[in-house]
């Protein structure tokens, strides 16, 4: 979020500063281990997520925009919460007690309590005319230890239709982009990439958008067919039709340049 995936970010910033939400960055945040550490260590994974968990302010909501982050510190909370001698783990790993209350949401639980309608007077560029698949990712798809965490899939086509897009039904929307994997094994990747790519192409949509800044890496970095649409971040569509002009420093980082295509559309000058 704060290299390779800047333009996800930064979109994500100022798409919450545009409705007024004031998002406050965690002070001196680390690494979550993400997909790497847990395959390695149980032990080192668990308090990469826990120190992150000690130094978050107590009465305030932890918010979340990485799926994977998100999963990785609610589990290491979960782990925590019913487990006494990880709770004394914590107290004397980061020399504060353990946090039972400590809520931790990812950012589609912010957006789901917006009526969208109401920010009619916000919208400057209705995104007419936008076809487009959501994908979701495996990341949000709880495992069974958290199988009572709220689901947000339809999420993403709810906010965006009432946006003026077009929302398509497609089989592709929760595969697994392969994560880190796409690092370890990139030729293993590429056929699952490519098959996600042109699933949303046979389905007649312009662009795929996710909200995992992992899988619009991996899905542009891997495919390699032919003919591709550009995968967008959520956030950067959604800070588009608020009108923001600082598109022009997110779509360069882009592999698959997103410019013609919202040209085309009249969604970008």
């Amino acid at each position: 979020m704060k290299t390779s995936a800047k333009e996800n970010n930064e979109s994500l910033k100022e798409f919450f500063k545009k409705i007024n939400i004031n998002l406050v960055e965690l002070p001196d945040w680390s690494c979550c281990g993400s997909s790497s550490a847990h395959c390695v260590d149980s032990e080192l994974a668990h308090d990469l997520a826990t120190r992150n968990l000690a130094i978050a302010p107590p009465d305030k909501p932890l918010l979340v925009s990485c799926p994977s982050c998100t999963l990785r510190l609610k589990q290491a909370h979960l782990h925590t919460l019913h487990d006494p001698e990880l709770q004394n783990r914590f107290h004397e790993k980061w020399g504060v007690p353990f946090n039972p209350n400590l809520k931790i949401v990812h950012y589609f639980e912010l957006l789901k309590d917006i009526d969208f309608h109401s920010l009619s007077k916000e919208i400057k560029k209705p995104l007419n005319g936008l076809k487009f698949v959501p994908y979701y990712g495996c990341m949000l798809a709880r495992p069974p230890e958290m199988r009572h965490a709220e689901n947000y899939h339809n999420l993403l086509e709810s906010i965006l239709t009432s946006l003026g897009a077009t929302a398509l039904d497609w089989g592709s929307g929760s595969r697994c982009c392969g994560t880190f994997l796409s690092v370890a094994k990139p030729d293993a990747i590429t056929p699952i990439v490519n098959e996600i790519i042109q699933n949303g192409i046979d389905t007649g949509a312009d662009c795929l958008i996710t909200a995992c800044s992992m899988c619009q890496l991996n899905l542009e970095i891997r495919c390699n067919l032919k003919q591709q649409i550009p995968t967008l971040h959520f956030s950067e569509v959604l800070s588009l039709a608020m009108g923001t002009n600082k598109y022009k420093r997110w779509f360069p980082r882009h592999l698959v340049d997103p410019t013609p295509l919202l040209t085309r559309l009249g969604l970008i000058d």
